[in-house]
């Protein structure tokens, strides 16, 4: 593999997204502090409709506005309550994220659901998941990008000496691509997306932000190949789900960066939180097997939960943060 310069510092470590809680500004105080390497723009869902991941990300689409309609998001019509509120929140955590990482120079990340995702989550208006028609996907998607672009700007705008990059949300991809997205009806499923289109779609988000990109896939069979062809920087997968390490040897060694989820979501039912030891044992046990150098393994890879934390409590969130920040300052002192 040849030399590469990454967009984060050498054993840095970072959170998924989500966080427990209401508080925007005890959760950017958690983060700033926990991760200062590697810092995010936290989500809490437990706001409510428009903090959840597809609200929140849908707040971002330009010219395509969306609603709740029976517990679900879809296309509107029009802007309503929905879309201002969703929009509303996104704008009170930028102005937060302002006053409390002033002065910051170095990379924190953003996130959104990628437009699989998305189209795998969104109905359309007469009914049905927007995943059904290859048309409104394609404008989904570049209505995303229009709209990252723009969410991308307004970071930079806020912390002028930071470098901003971008985390896209794919959990629901393997689904998408295998064509096991159910219909409302539960009798059957959407047709499968080619692995070509898919990789086009995430290719357009990718090249219309203009910042180093990753995406992140919480599922199993995340697919690496695809992923690594779309000119994203990493990928984020959750470490236990990773049941052959050929491919991911593979994408590791063509140059993709790793976020490696190696710290439980939610406490053990018996025992402690994972120590910082522990977690970065579980990587290097990971990263020995795939047979690279170490000194390669704390430039490549950020350590990370295995997924968001939004599930946890706020003391456990906090616990293994932190544990993650020094599991990833003991791999760059190995």
């Amino acid at each position: 593999m040849t030399d590469q310069a990454w967009p984060w510092p050498a054993g840095a470590a970072t959170g998924i997204g989500s966080l427990p809680g209401t508080d925007i500004g005890e959760a950017q105080r958690v983060v700033l502090g926990e991760l200062p390497e590697l810092p995010h723009l936290p989500e809490l869902p437990a706001r409510g409709p428009g903090a959840d991941m597809i609200g929140r990300s849908a707040g971002l689409l330009v010219e395509l506005p969306v609603e709740v309609y029976a517990g679900r998001w879809r296309v509107a019509p029009r802007p309503g309550r929905d879309l201002r509120r969703a929009r509303d929140l996104m704008e009170r955590d930028l102005d937060q994220l302002a006053e409390q990482a002033e002065g910051y120079a170095g990379p924190i990340k953003v996130q959104a659901a990628g437009p699989l995702t998305l189209a795998a989550s969104l109905e359309l208006p007469i009914g049905g998941r927007l995943l059904r028609d290859p048309g409104a996907v394609r404008d989904l998607t570049g209505s995303l990008a229009e709209g990252l672009r723009a969410h991308v700007a307004a970071v930079a705008r806020r912390l002028p000496q930071a470098s901003v990059l971008v985390q896209l949300d794919e959990p629901s991809l393997p689904t998408v691509l295998a064509g096991r997205v159910p219909t409302e009806s539960g009798l059957g499923a959407y047709r499968a997306v080619e692995s070509v289109d898919a990789a086009a779609l995430l290719r357009t988000i990718v090249e219309a932000v203009g910042v180093p990109t990753l995406v992140h896939c919480c599922a199993p069979d995340v697919p690496l190949d695809l992923i690594r062809s779309t000119g994203a920087v990493a990928v984020a997968l959750d470490l236990d789900l990773v049941t052959k390490l050929d491919p991911l040897g593979e994408a590791i060694d063509a140059g993709l960066g790793l976020l490696a989820g190696a710290a439980p979501t939610r406490a053990p039912s018996a025992g402690a939180a994972p120590t910082s030891a522990q977690i970065a044992e579980r990587v290097r046990q990971v990263w020995d097997r795939l047979g690279f150098p170490r000194r390669q393994l704390a430039e490549q890879v950020v350590i990370t939960p295995a997924c968001g934390l939004a599930g946890a409590t706020p003391e456990y969130a906090r616990t293994v943060l932190a544990a993650c920040r020094d599991a990833g300052r003991r791999l760059a002192e190995d």
